[in-house]
């Protein structure tokens, strides 16, 4: 299926002006992040309790968050939810402990008695879980990005896996970098949507290389810029569908998924959207600055 015909777009020509905009997006993520002390995490991994209850009739978060202070966890994050009968606490790892839903449980019984609740979620995990958590999601991700780079340096060439490797380091830390700017939780469901988005963007940049080598071949007499140029243009259409419907189906489990899996989704909408761009404006501009490195190198030692 083809959506544009012989569109001859010079993506290569507006290279410096992309590369700026990523540079400032990643500076300002990067940024973010350190002012922050790094992404927000969830309990998955700094530990503590997470309970979803639903009352059988409307709830105020004041009253949840004064009975709670009279066991000492009046510093709870309480959320809501579109129904106003739901509620969200999250109880810090320095206030938890083995018996917090029991306590929570029968605080709540006895302060509020006449609006009973069921408990439909509960989480409850300790520090020693939490801290071998963070190092195992970063390493996943890290394992993750190297060994797709082996993979494209064996397939193709190391130019090749070097322009890869900056469009995925671009796709995570602007993803992370919009988690922490928003002050949304990084959650392991967020840390399966970064390998997810990470195998996205490599997917759709190993299209536009394929199709690079390629016409590398067929096209022996043009330089590197026009074979880029053609090889993104005779892409574009599926690179537009494939982006499309997967954004589609993403938006649906955002605005329908429920509460539990909205990051995981969120995380997966801007992965989208961001390793699309990557994919044509990061990932080829690497290939020629690499080319243009290598022939002035080649110049300079042919002039001594």
């Amino acid at each position: 299926m083809q959506i544009f015909h012989d569109t001859r777009i010079d993506f290569l020509g507006n290279r410096q002006k992309a590369i700026r905009i990523s540079l400032v997006a990643v500076a300002i993520s990067i940024l973010s992040l350190i002012l922050h002390g790094g992404p927000k995490l969830g309990i998955d991994f700094h530990g503590g309790t997470l309970m979803q209850l639903r009352f059988e009739s409307n709830i105020q978060v004041e009253e949840i968050r004064t009975s709670l202070g009279n066991i000492g966890m009046g510093s709870a994050e309480i959320k809501t939810f579109a129904d106003p009968r739901e509620v969200l606490i999250h109880v810090e790892q320095s206030e938890t402990g083995a018996s917090t839903p029991d306590r929570i449980r029968e605080i709540l019984g006895r302060d509020i008695p006449n609006n009973p609740f069921e408990i439909r979620r509960l989480e409850t995990v300790g520090p020693r879980i939490g801290g071998e958590l963070v190092t195992s999601a970063i390493w996943a991700i890290v394992a993750a990005i190297l060994l797709m780079v082996i993979y494209i340096s064996a397939r193709f060439e190391f130019r090749f896996a070097l322009g890869a490797l900056a469009a995925l380091v671009h796709d995570v830390l602007i993803t992370l970098g919009i988690f922490s700017i928003l002050n949304v939780e990084v959650s392991l469901a967020v840390v399966a949507a970064l390998l997810t988005i990470v195998g996205y963007s490599l997917n759709d940049t190993i299209v536009v290389f394929d199709r690079v080598r390629e016409n590398l071949k067929l096209l022996r007499r043009e330089t590197l810029i026009p074979v880029l140029n053609k090889s993104i243009n005779s892409t574009l259409s599926r690179t537009v569908i494939t982006s499309s419907t997967t954004l589609l189906v993403v938006i649906m489990l955002y605005l329908f998924g429920g509460e539990v899996i909205s990051s995981f989704a969120f995380a997966l909408l801007i992965g989208v959207m961001v390793g699309t761009y990557s994919s044509i404006f990061i990932a080829s501009p690497v290939l020629v600055w690499w080319d243009e490195r290598q022939t002035a190198k080649k110049s300079v030692a042919g002039s001594k």
